[in-house]
């Protein structure tokens, strides 16, 4: 940890920054010198961004009876729907792996939570347009180095960018004639820190020397099913302290950054609107299967499609999709929109002070 933040020094003085996707040696210039547009949007002021919350598709760890039958795509139902913006953004909870690695200590390894999904899996996420996906979380070092490396191996021979390590802090993508940075923060090991501010925010003033606009990711905050609610305090999980989710965010968005997307708590919670720009504190369990607990709030989750302001990282509009997991899990769109209801509830309870106008067909902007 101390190495990589002399190196981190290091680099600041001698290149603007180490991307996890591009050669070391690269430098990515702003739009206005460097122009590489990988997805187009017609429109000349607008950037529209899908974002979603937990990922893992399946995973033969301790057993390949984990992983859905006859290598089945479970984004398949919201193939059409994650594709439909300029960018797309997911939380990757588990690290990929075909076999090997060193698993954490678990004492019963058949109830041992810890995440492995083959490579094969990645092309899933490739084909449903998935561009940016943080590896800070918890489950990333389930399997050790080996678990990581590869991970990130597999990542960059798809395309995808990615970000949230010590060893992969942050990532850049051309889109829409603009050049959008990505960092992400966890507490957990290996990770970029998320109560370490002082080193997030030079992370996120490097990462703004040389991006447009940036994207900032975090997992934090509490578990379970009784902690939808955004506390504003310091929140604890099984004695790890999970970080203070309103403060982080707030304080990224009065440093630079343009879209604050969290997740952590494998429930969804309120959005925010600060000072102009769109946060969300917990996008929930999006695609997992099989080892994930999906009873009530657990197995429903937003897809945002937010729409902001390319030129200012403005927010201007959004929609929601309200999914639903069934049974082993995986995404399919719920009739029912039992979550726009639940974050209507937690908007109203936790920020009533963001005047939000959420629309019953999921569209929603400020008064």
């Amino acid at each position: 940890m101390k190495n990589f933040y002399i190196a981190l020094g290091v680099l600041a003085i001698t290149m603007p920054l180490v991307f996890c996707s591009s050669s070391s040696t690269d430098r990515v210039e702003p739009a206005s010198k460097k122009e590489t547009n990988v997805k187009d949007n017609p429109s000349d002021s607008i950037l529209t961004l899908i974002a979603v919350g937990d990922i893992m598709l399946g995973t033969n760890y301790p057993s390949a009876a984990y992983l859905p039958p006859n290598k089945a795509n479970i984004l398949e139902p919201v193939r059409d729907l994650l594709r439909n913006a300029d960018l797309t953004f997911g939380n990757l909870e588990g690290t990929v792996l075909n076999e090997g690695g060193d698993v954490k200590q678990c004492s019963d390894p058949s109830k041992c939570y810890a995440f492995r999904q083959p490579e094969y899996l990645v092309d899933y996420l490739k084909d449903s347009g998935f561009d940016l996906l943080s590896l800070a979380n918890n489950h990333m070092g389930d399997f050790g180095n080996a678990g990581r490396v590869n991970t990130k191996r597999i990542l960059k021979e798809k395309g995808i960018k990615h970000a949230g390590l010590e060893t992969c802090p942050w990532d850049t993508i051309h889109v829409n004639g603009k050049v959008i940075g990505m960092t992400a923060f966890a507490p957990n090991s290996g990770c970029l820190k998320l109560n370490d501010y002082k080193k997030a925010l030079e992370v996120l003033a490097e990462l703004k020397k040389i991006s447009d606009l940036v994207i900032v990711s975090f997992h934090g905050g509490a578990e379970g099913r009784s902690r939808t609610n955004v506390t504003r305090k310091t929140e604890e999980f099984v004695g790890e302290n999970r970080g203070n989710v309103y403060e982080f965010a707030h304080l990224m968005v009065d440093n630079g950054a343009d879209i604050v997307l969290g997740h952590g708590p494998h429930v969804t919670r309120a959005i925010d609107c600060y000072k102009g720009k769109f946060i969300t504190y917990s996008m929930g369990n999006f695609a997992t299967y099989g080892r994930f607990s999906l009873s009530g709030v657990s197995g429903i989750a937003p897809i945002y499609k937010v729409y902001i302001n390319k030129n200012t990282g403005d927010f201007i509009k959004g929609e929601i999709v309200s999914i639903q997991q069934l049974g082993e899990g995986g995404p399919t769109v719920d009739p029912n929109k039992q979550v726009l209801a639940e974050i209507k509830r937690l908007c109203a309870m936790d920020f009533p002070e963001v005047l939000w106008e959420i629309k019953d067909d999921g569209t929603f902007k400020l008064k």
